[in-house]
């Protein structure tokens, strides 16, 4: 008899600016997860104008939030082509109702949300410039342009998005801690939740880092403790 190998459902958390990507590209880099992104996904959808990118557009057009079922519907469909593998979902669920129709598909077996205080993360984030082409960020504090104000790969100007404005980001954070919060409350129930604090993004990551090793071997080739 053929046993199939269990494959590890993962969610990863945290507020804009807390190094989620960060985080997400050195566990696909390490532990070999798939990782789907709501946004990514969103985006492509839009920009190859399909059914379901078109109705987004529309929303966010209109700055209104996409609902939970459009969301949903294209998640789920999205899953059924990575389901043979490890996964880290990110961006989704956003909502309980989203978090329960993933469920009855998709159970997830561990949530992995980043803490990090909104006092670092204003910080963090007026301190972040973009290369709107490419869409790859810099932060004047920890990973700064090798010229500044420009890019290292093209030598164009870095610009400052207004999303990066102090008074924006204090909104965006109270709207992220007000949505989720109920949605890490559902996982904390289910026992599958696992919180990572701190205020830098090398420091949290060894941490999670390690708890991952307990469910997954390391598939890159480096050999230290706590790999970048």
């Amino acid at each position: 008899m053929v046993v199939r190998p269990l494959l590890l459902r993962a969610l990863i958390m945290g507020p804009p600016g807390s190094g989620k990507g960060t985080i997400s590209s050195r566990i696909v880099k390490h532990f070999a997860l798939k990782h789907l992104s709501s946004g990514d996904l969103l985006r492509d959808n839009m920009n190859k104008g399909t059914e379901i990118g078109i109705i987004a557009k529309t929303y966010i057009d209109q700055g209104r939030l996409i609902p939970d079922e459009i969301i949903t519907q294209l998640m789920l469909s999205e899953l059924q082509t990575v389901e043979q593998h490890h996964l880290l979902l990110d961006g989704f669920p956003r909502t309980v109702p989203q978090a329960e129709a993933l469920e009855k598909k998709c159970p997830i077996d561990t949530v992995i949300d980043l803490e990090v205080p909104f006092e670092t993360i204003q910080q963090r984030l007026t301190a972040r410039w973009i290369h709107p082409a490419s869409g790859r960020v810099y932060n004047l504090e920890f990973n700064p342009p090798k010229v500044p104000g420009m890019d290292d790969i093209t030598g164009e100007p870095l610009v400052q998005r207004d999303d990066d404005k102090p008074e924006t980001i204090t909104k965006r954070l109270k709207s992220y801690e007000a949505e989720t919060r109920p949605v890490l409350e559902y996982y904390q129930r289910k026992g599958v939740l696992e919180s990572f604090s701190g205020t830098e993004t090398n420091k949290i990551w060894p941490h999670v880092y390690r708890f991952l090793q307990t469910k997954l071997p390391d598939v890159s080739q480096k050999e230290t403790a706590a790999p970048d």
